[in-house]
């Protein structure tokens, strides 16, 4: 792989990292400069910034564990009725980062909420994906 893609896709993988942190910041729009203008670098854009973006959602959820558990305040009972699957919507801006941190305050099962939130930031990115590709198309 030639080093402009790697340099794009190690750019795409920092951003997506960050943007999942409680930073500000969104990765929305280098994940779309990179497959407008290469194409060829799609499914690789979709799973650099998927994995990058978990990994940023993860350690949301790991500040979260170092919270010492006292009483859980009653603004977690969303994430705690919904359990792991709440973390579909980690991606959300405003709210994902704050469920992130609630999955670990709450201490639930980190390998359940890890799929749930790949699952939901990959369908995020694959649906921007198609967007692109269906506008580039006509």
């Amino acid at each position: 792989m030639p080093w402009n893609e790697l340099a794009s896709l190690a750019g795409l993988a920092a951003s997506a990292f960050l943007a999942a942190t409680v930073l500000p910041g969104g990765s929305e729009a280098v994940f779309a400069g990179i497959i407008t203008l290469q194409p060829q670098l799609t499914l690789a854009a979709l799973l650099v910034a998927t994995a990058a973006n978990t990994a940023g959602g993860m350690s949301t959820y790991l500040l979260g564990r170092l919270v010492p558990r006292k009483e859980i305040p009653p603004r977690l009972d969303l994430v705690r009725r919904w359990g792991s699957v709440s973390l579909l919507l980690s991606w959300v801006p405003l709210i994902g980062d704050a469920l992130c941190a609630a999955a670990g305050v709450l201490r639930l099962n980190a390998l359940a909420c890890l799929g749930w939130m790949a699952l939901g930031k990959g369908l995020r990115y694959a649906a921007l994906a198609w967007l692109i590709e269906t506008a580039a198309r006509s």
